[in-house]
This record gives structure tokens, sequence and C-alpha cells, in this order.
């Protein structure tokens, strides 16, 4: 006999059925688990279990190499493609900025959503969050102000003697800078308005300071 079935069988019967009926129940709840009726899961504890090779990059890093990696494709397929057709630099612009308001709106904000720990983490990275239709033609507009900076920026650097060329990857780093500083102004705004109405305290008929996403 061996010393497992020894063990059994020195097993109280009480004992015996509150170990079954303990093991069936875990067996069981672990048939029937949802998101519903599981606890929750802290996101830091299940990356530890995630395969694959782990950069440990700033959030505000990782946001300005997905803008200035689609910033360069997008001066590839278009700045490059287009020059061999002769088209001006206004039309050039234009197009651009259409280009990377769609890109932006219908890509790279969805990116930033799929990857956030928790709903509205990475808004911060976004100018215009929120998932609507009128979002479009913001981030259009938008990513026209950015084309047109970042023309400005070349044309600042090529007043120098050295000629500056416009290429995917300076394209890209000068439009994700320009796009970090203004996310930083839009960050710095809310945050000065935000303790400004903490100050004044709340009056009768205000709105809740999250209503004005200002949290």
């Amino acid at each position: 006999m061996s010393k497992n079935d020894k063990k059994a069988r020195d097993v109280p019967p009480k004992d015996m059925e509150a170990r079954l009926s303990r093991h069936a129940k875990a067996v069981d709840d672990l048939i029937h688990a949802d998101v519903t009726n599981s606890p929750a899961v802290d996101p830091d504890e299940l990356r530890k279990y995630r395969s694959g090779f782990k950069l440990k990059l700033p959030p505000w890093l990782k946001a300005a190499l997905i803008k200035a990696w689609f910033g360069g494709m997008i001066c590839y397929f278009f700045v490059w493609g287009l020059s061999t057709y002769g088209v001006s630099v206004t039309d050039t612009v234009v197009i651009m900025g259409v280009v990377h308001g769609i890109v932006t709106d219908l890509i790279v904000n969805n990116i930033f959503r799929y990857y956030a720990r928790k709903p509205g983490e990475n808004d911060r990275w976004m100018m215009i969050p929120k998932r609507k239709f009128i979002s479009l033609p913001f981030n259009v507009v938008y990513s026209l102000v950015l084309m047109f900076l970042v023309l400005m920026t070349y044309g600042g650097l090529n007043k120098g003697p050295v000629f500056v060329g416009v290429g995917p990857i300076l394209f890209g780093v000068f439009t994700a800078a320009w796009d970090m500083l203004f996310l930083g102004c839009k960050r710095l705004i809310r945050r000065i308005v935000g303790d400004a109405m903490e100050e004044a305290g709340p009056k009768p008929g205000d709105r809740d300071r999250r209503d004005y996403g200002l949290k």
C-alpha cells in the first residue's frame, strides 16, 4: 500500500467530505469564471507573466515614438511621393494635414486606447480624446496647424548655412515635438483652471469640475 493511500484512509470521513466539497466548489468556480464574477487583478501583476522582451520606457517617450513613427511614415509616402508630381508646398501641407488628422483619429488614438491599462489612462496623449464623429474634423484642423509649424521649423533651420532636407525621421521628430508641446500646454491650462475652481469653491448652480473634464 502506498503512503498516499494510507494517508487517505487515515483521514476521517467528515474531513474527507469537506475536502472533496471544497475541491468541487473550486473546480465549479473555475469552470464558470468570467469577467463579472472574477476578482480584479492588478495590471502590473499581469504584466509579470507576459512573455517577450520588455523595454521599460517612460509613458511620454512611448507616446512620442508612436507619434514620430506615424509622422515619418506619412512624410515618406506623401511628401516624397507627391514631390515627383510637382505639387506645390502649400498643397502638400494641406494634404499632409488632412492625412495626418485622419491617421491620428482612426489609428494613433485607438492605439493609445487599446494599450491603456484602464479607461482614459492615455487620454493625456490625445488632443481630442473623445471618440465622436466631431473628433475627426477637429483632428484634421489640429494636424493642419502641426504641419504648418513643422514647415516653419524647416524654414527656420534652413536660414542658416546648413540646408536641412525633409526626411521621414526628422519630420516625424518635429511633428511629435510640436504635438507633445501642445499637449503639455493643454494639461497645464487644465491644471491652472482646476486649481482656480477649487480655490474659488463651489457656488450654487455650479457644475462639478468633472463635468468640465478637469479630473
